[in-house]
């Protein structure tokens, strides 16, 4: 397994929880951006910079990565393609997207888009708190655990219960 982050909005934070892990489990951390970033110094950690442009990095992510992999992003769709070609896709407020919650999850983010594209001020997300900190480092060593040990349910792209 390698983790893939969508790296360009990413929090710090949350890139900070992965560098510690890519360190201690000795697994292959790839960042995607379109813009340099700072690694620690690290054999299992490397950034992959792209052009500028929409989807640039998503699609990097999507031509890459392989089945079982586990890419980090809150991108819905990048999500959905991931899921589609046998990954796994953790958002990084510790929330897991699955074959079960893709589609609703999709259907929400059109409902959101059209709102705002009439006009409706929608707001954006609130600002990364402790608690999903938490609930994204608790959720990254379950997945990580879980497919070291037991591997994933393939239906649904989630760790087993």
């Amino acid at each position: 397994m390698q983790i893939w982050v969508d790296a360009d909005a990413c929090p710090n934070v949350i890139k900070e929880i992965l560098f510690r892990t890519a360190a201690r489990l000795g697994v292959t951390l790839t960042l995607v951006a379109n813009k340099p970033l700072r690694i620690p110094p690290s054999p299992h950690i490397k950034t992959v910079q792209v052009s500028a442009g929409f989807d640039v990095a998503d699609n990097r992510i999507t031509q890459e990565m392989r089945s079982g992999d586990l890419v980090v992003t809150a991108d819905i769709p990048l999500a959905a393609d991931v899921i589609q070609r046998g990954g796994h896709a953790l958002d990084p407020r510790g929330g897991l997207f699955t074959g079960n919650n893709i589609e609703e999850k999709l259907a929400i983010r059109k409902f959101m888009d059209e709102l705002r594209s009439s006009g409706v001020v929608t707001g954006g997300p609130s600002p990364l708190s402790q608690g999903d900190r938490q609930a994204f480092a608790n959720q990254l060593d379950r997945i990580l655990t879980q497919h070291h040990q037991t591997g994933f349910d393939a239906e649904n792209r989630a760790p087993h219960a």
